[in-house]
């Protein structure tokens, strides 16, 4: 018998969750977005592309793929 109650009362709590919607200050919002926005442009204007040359796969494109062999393939 305590299971029903118990189930009950997680459906309310579930409804009550999904359906707050609290009261949102928009221009509060607006000056924290708008604030970050200025420095994020220009912090990044005059920083040098970094090398990424040391990271490249060397051996790459050396050696053929052995999947791509159609003689090796098992029929049956």
């Amino acid at each position: 018998m305590g299971r029903g109650r118990q189930k009950a009362k997680a459906t309310k709590q579930a409804r009550d969750i999904k359906y707050y919607s609290p009261s949102t200050d928009y221009a509060a919002l607006e000056r924290e977005l708008g604030a970050g926005a200025s420095h994020s442009s220009h912090r990044y204007a005059d920083d040098p592309e970094p090398d990424y040359s040391d990271y490249e796969d060397k051996y790459a494109d050396q050696f053929a793929d052995e999947d791509d062999d159609e003689d090796s393939r098992r029929i049956g």
